[in-house]
């Protein structure tokens, strides 16, 4: 039984700092890796240049989705999703060294990841829904 779409209006937008010794390329790759096809423009330039994308609807979360499952981390992500949730938002940070090797592992804004992290954000009507959908409760 396939579960009916749980939300409307859903905007992904990703961040992540392309440091001077890194490959923008295997960054663009890490970000692919976990979020799908998403579209990346280079911002800025000499030693603080990022990767931006935006992508819509729930399909750009499709590959997220999966690897959620794939890895059977629902419990953790939920967890990870809820804390995130800032009105109509959802932030959490990815690893990048991770991503790139198509795994996902959540990550802290500073600090944790040498790096830097991944910054997705995701904007929809309904946070709780689109987090049902992605991390249902596991648990009994």
């Amino acid at each position: 039984m396939k579960t009916s779409r749980p939300v409307q209006n859903v905007e992904v937008t990703v961040e992540v700092e392309v440091n001077p010794t890194e490959d923008e390329n295997k960054v663009r790759i890490a970000v692919q890796r976990v979020l799908g096809d998403i579209n990346l423009e280079i911002v800025g330039e000499g030693k603080y240049k990022r990767l931006v994308g935006r992508a819509a609807g729930l399909e750009s979360l499709t590959r997220f989705y999966d690897l959620l499952r794939r890895e059977r981390i629902l419990d953790a992500a939920r967890t990870v999703l809820l804390r995130g949730v800032q009105g109509k938002k959802i932030v959490f940070y990815l690893n990048k060294q991770v991503a790139y090797v198509g795994h996902i592992s959540f990550s802290q804004p500073h600090g944790e990841s040498p790096l830097g992290p991944i910054r997705v954000e995701i904007e929809c009507d309904e946070p709780q829904s689109l987090i049902d959908w992605l991390t249902p409760k596991t648990a009994k």
